[in-house]
C-alpha cells in the first residue's frame, strides 16, 4: 500500500473567529464549499495559518468539528495538533481520533532546541495514539546536521507516511522525495515556490495564500500535471505577485492580511489572535489598491 495518500492542493484553512474568540460557523462552511468550487483536494486545519498554536485545545477541538461536518467527506483533512504542551497534544490527536480525521499533523518542538533522536522520539509518541497516517511538518525550526537522514528515521515509523516541506531547500527536497525510491509523501509547503515543489516530485502544496487564491493554485498544479510548464509559470508568476503585497502588508508571514483579503472578498474571516495587529481604514484600503494593482480582482 503506498505512503502517498494525499496529493493535489490543500488550503491551509484559517481559523474565523470573533472578539470573544468564538468561532464564526458560518463562515468555515462558506470557506470550504467556496474552495472546493475551485477544485481543492481537502484542507489542512489548525496550523500557523490556522493560528493553532495561540489558540486553546478547546477552540481547536471546535474548529475540526465544524471543519468535518462542513467537509462531509468532500475530500482529505489533516489536523494540526502540535502544542507547546504534550499533554494537550495528547488531547488533540485522541479528538481527531474521535472525529476521524484523516491524517494529523505537527509541527516538531523547537524552544528549547532538540536533537534528533528526541524529534524522532516526538512524532513516534504521535503516531502511538493513532492509526491514522501522520505527517511530520519540516521547517527551519529543526536544528539537525542531516535533514534527509532525519526524515528517514522519521518514515520508519509506523503510520508516519511523509512530510509538509516549508524550507526553500530543493536540492534537500529532491533528496527527501527519494526516500523509499519515492514511496513517501511530500508537500510542498513554500506557497510562493510551489512550481519548485512540482518540478521536485512535490505530490502537492499546502499554503495559507490557497484561502484566497485557490482558482489560481489548482490550475499551476493542473497545468504542471498536464505537462503544460509555461503556463504553470505564468500561474505561479501571477501567484508571486499577490503573496509579496500579502507579506507586505503582514509585516510577518502573510497570515494577517490574508484574513484582511477574505473580508475584501465578502467573508467573516474575523479578527487575528492578540497581539496581531488590528488594521486601520487606511492600511485596508492601501491593501485593497494595491492587490487590485496586481490584477487580484476584488
Amino acid at each position: 500500500m503506498t505512503n502517498v495518500k494525499f496529493k493535489g492542493i490543500m488550503p491551509a484553512l484559517i481559523t474565523p473567529f470573533d472578539n470573544n474568540y468564538k468561532i464564526i460557523k458560518n463562515t468555515v462552511k462558506e470557506l470550504i464549499d467556496y474552495n472546493y468550487d475551485k477544485g481543492v483536494n481537502g484542507f489542512y486545519i489548525c496550523g500557523s495559518t490556522g493560528e493553532g498554536p495561540v489558540l486553546t485545545a478547546k477552540m481547536r477541538m471546535e474548529m475540526a468539528e465544524e471543519v468535518m461536518q462542513c467537509n462531509n467527506g468532500r475530500g482529505a483533512i489533516i489536523n494540526h495538533v502540535g502544542a507547546n504542551s504534550f499533554e494537550e497534544i495528547a488531547q488533540l490527536v485522541k479528538h481527531s481520533n474521535e472525529i476521524n480525521v484523516d491524517a494529523v499533523s505537527a509541527l516538531p518542538p523547537f524552544y528549547f532546541g532538540y536533537t534528533d533522536d528526541e524529534v524522532v522520539s516526538f512524532y513516534k509518541a504521535i503516531a502511538d495514539m493513532t492509526d491514522k497516517p501522520v505527517i511530520a511538518y519540516i521547517t527551519d525550526m529543526i536544528k539537525t546536521g542531516d535533514m534527509v537522514g532525519l526524515v528517514k528515521r522519521l518514515v520508519e515509523v509506523p503510520n508516519i507516511i511523509g512530510l509538509k516541506y516549508t524550507k526553500p531547500n530543493y536540492f534537500e527536497f529532491r533528496k527527501i522525495k527519494e526516500i523509499n525510491n519515492g514511496d513517501i509523501n511530500v508537500i510542498n509547503g513554500p506557497d510562493e515556490m510551489l512550481i519548485c515543489g512540482l518540478v521536485m516530485g512535490a505530490d502537492g502544496g499546502i499554503g495559507t495564500t490557497y484561502n484566497v487564491m485557490s482558482e489560481w493554485f489548482v490550475k499551476l498544479y493542473e497545468c504542471f500535471t498536464n505537462g503544460d510548464l509555461k503556463q504553470a509559470q505564468e500561474y505561479q508568476y501571477k501567484i508571486n505577485r499577490v503573496v509579496d503585497l500579502l507579506i507586505k502588508h503582514s509585516d510577518v508571514g502573510a497570515i494577517k492580511a490574508t484574513k484582511e483579503t477574505l473580508k475584501l472578498m465578502g467573508f467573516d474571516a474575523g479578527c487575528s489572535a492578540f497581539p496581531a495587529k488590528t488594521y486601520t481604514d487606511a492600511q485596508i484600503t492601501a491593501l485593497k489598491d494595491d492587490l487590485k494593482s496586481v490584477g487580484f480582482d476584488i
